[in-house]
C-alpha cells in the first residue's frame, strides 16, 4: 500500500512538472537566439583561424576537477569499508589533484595573458 502510494505520487508529480514544463518557458525566437553559436567564432567565416590552446587547457583541467565529484561522490559506498579508509581514499584522491594543479600552477598553464 505505502509503496503504491510513493509510486502515484511521483508519477502524478512527474507528469504536472512535464506539462507545465512545455507550457511554462515563453518562446521569443530573434535572429541573435536562431544563429549558431560555436566557441565564440563566426560560423560563417573562415574555419581557418588561429585558435588559442589555453582554451582546450582549461577546459580539460575544468573536466578533471568535475570528475573528481564522480570520483569522490560513490566512495563510501563503493569501497564499503570503514570511515578512517574511505577518508584515506578520498583524502589520496583530494591530494592527487592538488599536486596536479600545483604543478600546472609553477609551470604556468593557469595564467591566461602571457
Amino acid at each position: 500500500m505505502n509503496i503504491t502510494l510513493m509510486t502515484t505520487i511521483s508519477m502524478v508529480l512527474t507528469m504536472i512538472l512535464i506539462i507545465v514544463g512545455f507550457w511554462l518557458p515563453i518562446s521569443n525566437p530573434d535572429a541573435e537566439k536562431l544563429s549558431p553559436y560555436e566557441c565564440g567564432f563566426d560560423p560563417l567565416g573562415s574555419a581557418r583561424l588561429p585558435f588559442s590552446l589555453r582554451f582546450f587547457l582549461i577546459a580539460i583541467l575544468f573536466l578533471l576537477f568535475d570528475l573528481e565529484i564522480a570520483l569522490l561522490l560513490p566512495t563510501p559506498w563503493g569501497t564499503q569499508l570503514t570511515p578512517q579508509m574511505t577518508l584515506l581514499w578520498a583524502s589520496l584522491i583530494l591530494i592527487l589533484l592538488t599536486l596536479g594543479l600545483i604543478y600546472e600552477w609553477r609551470k604556468g598553464g593557469l595564467e591566461w595573458a602571457e
